[in-house]
């Protein structure tokens, strides 16, 4: 029997689906794996709170030796502060419009906060809302290394690092995101190249202008196997913490280490040849594709086909696995980090499913 469904049927009779479940033993050995790799390779780790935005398991991360944590916006950022962690880098191209300047600046006063800049209107912008304490908060450059989401040509980091400095700010460093290494899994060795090429090129552009790279911070999960370039200093991986689907097609992590699964229930099997499961897009997101599935069943080739809002539709493949109507079964989505979103807690068990603790999804719902 699968090892994900040994501890869900040790639990049946205790939850109700669906429901997150986090292997503690297995996430656990995900987090000292990723640090041991950081070490070895004279790196820091920042890992990125939005995979899981449960403060239990940050702690549990720099208990391990990170540094500090990677966030996506404002709001988680506020929650892991007030919950103690002083050390943030908020990776995002933040525009401070509203309440954000002032929200900001209340969090440069009381952690040591590193913001995401890729042009100079949000420069200019963030250093309005640090009023006559701009050198409070440091930035760090955006660069692109090929994902063409956000993010400065690499040879104009020098010139907004510049900018930067000149508004007060301390410029302290550059990052990047190589998000195009998750396009298949001859993409990631490439990518994290273009992501050396792009770091190494921005920090030559800031030492252009007199200011020195004391961070160089590259992700992503995908890639961090081969991010290990001199000239990189911190890695931010997120999902490693829990793994899916789409990163073991990818090879960047292996079945036994998904330390998170959606427990669901079977409720309705009148089509023949398919089941209808508890879990829909609230539950795991709606990433996917009718070739390649919207998650699938630990331990077998069954792939959810489609999903409506409370609904999974399951084929089942030719073979043994045929699961009645009330039968538990643990789902696999493909991207984590969308399923933490829909529940206010996470079941916490471990490998035999004899323990069960229930963690909050503290940062859930701060989405600006």
């Amino acid at each position: 029997m699968n090892r994900l469904q040994r501890a869900l049927d040790a639990l049946v009779e205790r939850v109700d689906t669906p429901a997150p479940i986090v292997l503690v033993d297995v996430m656990q050995a995900n987090i000292d794996r990723m640090q041991g790799f950081a070490d070895q390779h004279n790196l820091e780790v920042r890992p990125h709170v939005k995979t899981h935005k449960c403060v239990e398991i940050a702690r549990r991360q720099v208990e391990a030796g990170a540094v500090g944590i990677t966030a996506g916006n404002v709001g988680e950022a506020e929650v892991f502060a007030a919950a103690g962690f002083d050390d943030i880098f908020l990776a995002y191209p933040i525009w401070p419009a509203g309440t954000k300047g002032a929200r900001i600046r209340r969090l440069a006063q009381s952690t040591r906060l590193r913001v995401g800049v890729d042009n100079v209107a949000a420069i200019e912008a963030l250093a309005d809302a640090m009023g006559d304490e701009p050198d409070r908060l440091k930035v760090v450059i955006e660069v692109d290394c090929g994902a063409r989401r956000s993010g400065a040509p690499p040879e104009l980091a020098g010139d907004l690092a510049l900018a930067a400095h000149k508004r007060g700010l301390a410029p302290v460093g550059v990052f990047t995101y190589p998000g195009h290494g998750s396009s298949g899994p001859d993409a990631r060795e490439r990518a994290a190249q273009d992501q050396e090429d792009a770091l190494t090129t921005a920090v030559r552009s800031l030492a252009g202008v007199g200011v020195t790279a004391r961070v160089v911070s590259a992700g992503s999960t995908p890639t961090i196997e081969f991010s290990t370039s001199g000239v990189i200093t911190e890695i931010r991986p997120g999902e490693y913490v829990f793994c899916d689907l789409n990163n073991t097609r990818l090879g960047a992590c292996t079945d036994d280490q998904i330390a998170l699964f959606v427990a669901a229930t079977v409720v309705s099997d009148w089509v023949p040849d398919q089941v209808i499961l508890d879990v829909g897009t609230k539950a795991l997101g709606r990433e996917g594709s009718p070739e390649r599935g919207y998650g699938g069943v630990a331990g077998t080739k069954a792939v959810l086909a489609k999903l409506n809002e409370y609904h999974g539709f399951l084929p089942l493949p030719a073979g043994e696995f045929r699961p009645g109507v009330g039968t538990l079964v643990p789902v696999v989505p493909n991207h984590v980090c969308p399923v933490v979103l829909g529940f206010e807690e996470l079941i916490v068990t471990d490998s035999t499913g004899t323990s069960l603790q229930r963690w909050p999804v503290d940062a859930r719902g701060f989405l600006n």
